[in-house]
Order: C-alpha cells, then sequence, then structure tokens
C-alpha cells in the first residue's frame, strides 16, 4: 500500500496544480479527479491477476485514465469537452512521465 501511496501522492501534486490552472476548477475537484482513476489503475489495470504485458496494461491504464478524468471535468464540472480532454492529456502525460522520470532517476516511487 506504501507503494500506491507515494504513487498516488505524486501524481496528484502533478496534476492538480495543472487542473487548477488550465481548467479553472478548484483544488478539491482537481484532486478528485485523480482520487477517481487512480486506484483503479494501481489495483486493477496492474493486478498481479492478469495476464497482460506491461505496455498494454500501460495504454489501456492511461487511456482510462484520461478520458475518465475528461468525463468528471466536462460532465460533473461542466467544463467544455475540448478543454477537459485537452488538459486531462496534458496532466496525465505529466504524471506518467514524472513517475518513469522519478523511478529512473530516484528509484522511487
Amino acid at each position: 500500500m506504501l507503494d500506491w501511496l507515494n504513487a498516488f501522492l505524486l501524481t496528484q501534486a502533478v496534476e492538480v496544480p495543472i487542473y487548477v490552472l488550465g481548467l479553472g476548477v478548484s483544488v478539491p475537484a482537481a484532486l478528485a479527479a485523480s482520487a477517481l482513476t487512480h486506484p483503479v489503475v494501481w489495483f486493477g489495470f496492474f493486478s498481479p491477476a492478469l495476464a497482460v504485458p506491461y505496455e498494454a496494461r500501460l495504454v489501456a491504464a492511461e487511456l482510462f485514465a484520461w478520458l475518465a478524468e475528461a468525463a468528471w471535468f466536462a460532465l460533473a464540472l461542466r467544463r467544455p469537452w475540448a478543454r477537459a480532454i485537452g488538459w486531462a492529456l496534458v496532466a496525465n502525460a505529466a504524471s506518467v512521465a514524472t513517475g518513469f522520470a522519478t523511478r529512473a532517476l530516484l528509484g522511487w516511487p
């Protein structure tokens, strides 16, 4: 669980400012986006019970997070779809890139 918590906190640290600045949402609304998707990605898409190659899991998980978070902003918070999709792509790309970089450079999370 500590690994998940570290990854979740890193994701929030990267994505929340992007959503607050890009979409003009509140911090709690920005926090909710990853809170809705991150457990599904971590415990669902990357479950050891799935016999699926890592690369396929990664693509599927990131597509899910991107589109689910965009839907959260567009439907629940009434942001325009195009802006929600664009900023969700930016936020998720930034967080996955940061995760890969910190893992490669620091061995964390």
